[in-house]
Order: C-alpha cells, then structure tokens, then sequence
C-alpha cells in the first residue's frame, strides 16, 4: 500500500476510536476481519464478535482520541505507530502502541493491536484512585 493511502485511511479510521461509536469503528472492518489486542490475545473473528468487543471496550472511555505517529507501508497494508490521550480526572494518560493492519478491498481484514496493558491499566487506575 502507499503511504499516502494509508495515510488517507488513517485520517478517517483512527476518529472513529474516539466517541464511543462502535458501528462506526466496526464499518471499517470487512465481514470476516481477524481482530486481536493484548486483551484478546486469541483474537476475535468477524463483525458480531468484533463489534461487540468494540462496544465494551469503547464504552469507558469515549473522550480518548488517537494520532497517527508513524506509518509504514507494507504490502497489503500497513504498520501504524499511534498515540492515545485518555482524559482521566483532571490529567491526561497517555499511550504508545502499533497497529499491523491488512486491508482488501478498502476494509482492514486484520487488525493486531500491541501495546503495554501493564502501564497502561496502572496509569488509569492512579489516576481514578486520585479522584477518590
């Protein structure tokens, strides 16, 4: 894919994480995608189950927005570096993580998502307890 492609499909995919809007976020997706992040390491496979992983996951935290860091090319797709911002309390968390993304016929057909949960959860969680 060139890089400017998956520039202009990031530009339009990574808004959608932000919102809690899953049926937006999932129309990205082909009917058959492979979706896998550290919290389903076994990966989930096609629409219903994704979307509902979507609705559970986006849910909690509709105001976090995500930014493109760094693309790279590849064949069928792309790697993204990306950002996150998380409003919590009166702070912001934020996170570093990549996406290996394969698209067909402009919908990504799989989608693995790395980053570190451990952070990440411990950040949060600071976070809120502060509130208390």
């Amino acid at each position: 894919m060139e890089l400017e492609r998956a520039k202009n499909f990031c530009n339009q995919w990574l808004p959608a994480w932000t919102g809690n809007k899953p049926e937006l976020l999932i129309s990205f997706y082909s009917a058959d995608a492979f979706y896998s992040d550290p919290f389903v390491s076994k990966g989930l496979k096609g629409n219903e189950k994704i979307l509902a992983y979507f609705r559970k996951f986006l849910s909690p935290y509709p105001e976090w927005k995500y930014e493109q860091v760094e693309i790279f090319p590849t064949e069928n797709g792309f790697t993204l570096k990306w950002k996150v911002s998380l409003p919590i309390n009166n702070d912001t968390v934020v996170e570093y993580g990549v996406d290996i993304v394969e698209i067909a016929k402009d919908k990504i057909i799989r989608n693995e998502v790395y980053f570190d949960t451990a952070s990440l959860l411990k950040t949060i969680k600071e976070k809120q307890s502060q509130s208390a």
